[in-house]
């Protein structure tokens, strides 16, 4: 393998990974898309309108509004790191799919661009789902509602390298239950989706301004209920940031299991 094939980045492998995606998506889509629809949807319904009943108000919005924007983000979460966990290391150490990709023309990196990027488009907009729902509960929300794909695009993307990353360390498949646990579960929960951040305790909300699961809510949150620009500029460089991050120890941990 030469250096030039190291440093270049070609988009055709890019979009043969896509292409293979969309068949196989065509295969699977249904539970896909059963399970990536209905299970954000129950949250909101449980939370939204369990807790609704009992809490009415938070932070200024109706509790069923504050949840209903917060499980957006929590849906990209899970709709896109477990795909790249468990997805990237069946296809690696099991069906040993990326050795035949990497016989071609084709670098780690671009695998890597092509099964995060197909895992944060889907992710990205399969997240907006309680929006929808939420909606035809009386959610009311403003134009800036129109960006949410995008911000829950740029989480996914973030969090689908992450679990790429993840597939990479993790001695054995069963190894991923640290990271759900001691990671995933921890960024869920202080993320501002069921209630707010700011009630926390000075240590959890310091935690919750390097998690990028809080700056999507706060940005989900936001487009629908009004945009505030300085302040949304510094989620979004998070987001950013975080999403960069990952795709350096990303390419990194896959060039290391699938080369070195």
């Amino acid at each position: 393998m030469s250096d030039t094939r190291l440093r270049r980045f070609e988009w055709a492998p890019v979009r043969g990974v896509w292409r293979r995606e969309l068949a196989l998506f065509g295969r699977y889509w249904t539970s896909t898309s059963f399970a990536s629809i209905v299970e954000p949807t129950i949250y909101l319904l449980a939370f939204g309108f369990g807790f609704g009943s009992l809490v009415g108000h938070v932070a200024g919005y109706r509790y069923v509004d504050f949840v209903g924007t917060g499980v957006v983000a929590s849906a990209a979460l899970f709709t896109s790191v477990f795909p790249g966990m468990f997805n990237t290391y069946i296809r690696r150490t099991y069906q040993h799919s990326y050795d035949a990709v990497l016989a071609a023309p084709v670098d780690v990196h671009e695998v890597v661009a092509g099964e995060a990027s197909w895992i944060a488009v889907k992710s990205g907009l399969f997240s907006c789902t309680p929006v929808l729902v939420a909606l035809a509960f009386g959610l009311r929300p403003g134009p800036g509602v129109l960006v949410v794909p995008v911000f829950t695009t740029v989480t996914a993307a973030g969090f689908a390298l992450f679990g790429i990353w993840a597939s990479t360390v993790v001695p054995s498949i069963n190894s991923f239950d640290y990271v759900i646990s001691g990671v995933l579960t921890p960024l869920f929960l202080v993320a501002g989706t069921f209630f707010p951040v700011g009630g926390l305790p000075g240590w959890a909300r310091m935690a919750a301004q390097v998690n990028p699961l809080y700056h999507c809510v706060e940005l989900v949150r936001h487009a629908v209920f009004g945009f505030r620009p300085l302040a949304d500029l510094g989620h979004l460089g998070a987001l950013v940031l975080f999403a960069a991050l990952m795709w350096a120890l990303a390419v990194r941990g896959m060039r290391r299991r699938l080369i070195d």
